[in-house]
């Protein structure tokens, strides 16, 4: 029996650059994992939450640092406004990783939906923006191979 997979990875969900959507794609990874664990159990969800969310979190901040260089090279004028996405997104599993930690009544399976949401939408509504300036920059000649 072939295991379900969560959430894949769809060429439509892709921005462009091609290590944008290679972070984008271990971002679904990770929430696969997580769903993964959340399907053998709460026991088992609870003890690989703790073993790779602060892994996770790294990672997302890294991914988030990648797109804001890029979007600072470009001078995106949006740049401000993805950065309080971003800043809260990570406020926001944060404060999921403490209520977590503190004992306080946490549901993997409503975060796992919550992270695949999250990074579903903010690729189709954000990161698509970014995308799209640097590609119209591309065609006016104003970028030199910026962006391998």
């Amino acid at each position: 029996m072939e295991k379900e997979v969560f959430v894949a990875w769809e060429d439509r969900y892709s921005v462009g650059i091609p290590s944008i959507d290679e972070q984008h794609k271990e971002l679904l990874v990770l929430t696969n994992k997580l769903y993964d664990a959340c399907r053998d159990g709460e026991e088992k969800a609870r003890a690989y939450f703790k073993e790779v969310i602060r892994g996770a979190v790294d990672y997302v901040q890294f991914h988030f640092t990648s797109e804001e260089r890029i979007m600072e090279r470009i001078n995106f004028p949006e740049l401000a406004t993805h950065k309080v996405q971003h800043t809260s997104f990570v406020k926001q599993v944060l404060e999921e990783v403490k209520s977590f930690e503190s004992g306080k009544s946490f549901v993997p399976n409503n975060f796992v939906r919550f992270l695949r949401d999250w990074i579903l939408t903010h690729i189709a509504l954000s990161d698509i923006k970014y995308a799209e300036y640097l590609q119209a920059l591309k065609k006016q000649g104003a970028l030199q191979s910026l962006i391998k």
